[in-house]
């Protein structure tokens, strides 16, 4: 989203930025254009101003000797007058041809002052005087000629580019009324979409946090991108592992339950079990039996052992105990179980297992409860062995990474079905024909207690692998330095 932003933004102000540069660029072309028009009619009122002065000049001429002739003054006047306009067309920036026809107009100017001059100031050839005057007078209709032609050939172009420049102000115009309501416009739709783009997002996550305060915790956030997505996905997580952890509260509140039931009817069943049990093992002691009622008897027995067998998971689960930590050397304690269970194992199976061992030589020793990580190991190696009554391949092994061993134990069995995966450390879920369900229950709780975790990825067909990761320092060292106490330095030497 800060992308998009930052991209809109710059090209928001490129916009404008171009936009403006345009809209100043017309206007210094129209002001510009102006300005040369205004030049141009005032160069064509002087150049009007200059014929008018000649045209008295011409009438001052006309007048002479006649009773509505002006003064000598006033026709000196006139004459200067004439004279001085025609030295301001000169002042204006001209193109070379025009600079010689204005060049042409003042020579003529001149030689019709000339011209004047001595109509004005002969007196005593009235003859010459009358011939000096109608030369004097042609100059001067010519130079009105000359002139009235210049300003006529002006006046059209003069209007020429005053037409074309109120077209392009008129064009300007229009470009303005144009791009002056776009940037508000512009500005209202990237501030909609921006405030769309926040809001959506924003109310997605406020109905999120709602669901979840009410308790619906499989609620998810679907379909934020950028910044909020990653919002999304970290509500989704917080999401996820609140209900993760509140089942996890719920199971251990159910386990604490029926633990509790469990084990009170598991000591009120244990002492009269204890008291049949050795009643049926008197009763087998008596000679008197007939070979029927020996095998009654000699089954019940083997129910009653079978009874305090399942007696004792039930007490084992309810009643965990804490583990003993010692050093341990986990390769070496593998090696044991596995041994004495390939011993045992080998004729009760009757299918060859092949064991493939694969133990990493750098594992340090590990504080653990060797007895209990043995009772974990053992029963994950004979549920592999139930798992190929065919008999198969059963691998073991063990690596060290990140001061964590990983203990892999992998078979090729039957597997366990897809739908079935998630529930199989649940307690009472089971299986086998004769199984009670705990003892994946007791093998995670075992090594949870050891500070650490159990996996299991299993398919149809093909077999089960079960890994077991335990830290090497036992959980309450963990969050120790090595520095931190003698203690912890003694341990961590060993370690």
């Amino acid at each position: 989203m800060r992308k998009k932003i930052i991209i809109s933004m710059a090209a928001f102000s490129i916009i404008f930025l171009v936009g403006g540069i345009y809209l100043i660029a017309n206007i210094a072309m129209a002001t510009s254009t102006l300005d040369n028009l205004i030049k141009l009619h005032q160069i064509e009122i002087v150049r009007e101003h200059l014929l008018l002065q000649i045209k008295r000049v011409q009438s001052d001429l006309y007048l002479k000797n006649t009773r509505f002739a002006r003064g000598m003054d006033t026709v000196l006047t006139n004459v200067q007058n004439m004279s001085e306009i025609s030295n301001v067309c000169f002042k204006c920036h001209h193109s070379e041809a025009l600079t010689k026809e204005l060049v042409s107009v003042k020579n003529q100017i001149d030689d019709y002052k000339d011209a004047l001059s001595r109509v004005i100031t002969m007196r005593a050839n009235t003859g010459r005087l009358a011939a000096e005057e109608d030369h004097a007078f042609a100059i001067g209709e010519n130079l009105i000629s000359r002139v009235n032609s210049m300003i006529t050939f002006s006046n059209l172009r003069l209007q020429q580019k005053t037409h074309m420049s109120l077209k392009k102000i008129a064009q300007t115009k229009k470009m303005l009324f144009f791009i002056v309501p776009f940037g508000p416009l512009l500005a209202l739709g990237l501030g909609l979409v921006f405030v769309r783009g926040i809001t959506k997002p924003v109310a997605a996550i406020l109905d999120a946090t709602r669901n979840l305060k009410s308790g619906n915790l499989d609620y998810r956030i679907e379909g934020l991108k950028d910044e909020f997505g990653e919002v999304a996905a970290s509500f989704n997580e917080m999401a996820s592992s609140l209900n993760e952890q509140m089942h996890q509260m719920q199971r251990a509140e159910q386990m604490t339950v029926v633990g509790e039931l469990a084990a009170s009817i598991a000591h009120e069943l244990k002492n009269p079990l204890t008291g049949i049990k050795i009643a049926l093992q008197m009763l087998l002691e008596n000679k008197n039996l007939t070979e029927t009622e020996s095998e009654i008897a000699a089954a019940s027995f083997s129910q009653i052992k079978r009874m305090e067998s399942l007696i004792k998971e039930v007490l084992d689960f309810a009643r965990p105990k804490e583990p003993e930590y010692q050093p341990t050397d986990i390769n070496a304690l593998v090696e044991k179980t596995v041994s004495f269970i390939e011993a045992v194992s080998t004729q009760a199976h009757g299918a060859p297992v092949k064991i493939v061992k694969s133990f990493t030589a750098d594992v340090p020793e590990i504080f653990v409860d060797p007895m209990q990580i043995q009772q974990a190991v053992m029963n994950v190696v004979l549920n592999a062995y139930d798992a190929m009554p065919d008999g198969g391949t059963l691998s073991i092994e063990t690596t060290l990474m990140d001061s964590t061993v990983h203990l892999a134990i992998s078979d090729t069995g039957t597997g366990i079905d897809e739908k079935n995966v998630g529930k199989i450390f649940k307690p009472f879920f089971t299986t086998k024909a004769k199984g009670t369900g705990l003892g994946l229950a007791i093998i995670k709780g075992i090594i949870e207690r050891h500070g650490g975790e159990i996996a299991l990825n299993s398919e149809v067909g093909k077999g089960t692998t079960m890994v077991m990761n335990l830290p090497v320092m036992r959980p309450e060292m963990s969050g120790q330095s090595a520095g931190s106490s003698g203690g912890a330095e003694n341990t961590n030497a060993k370690v």
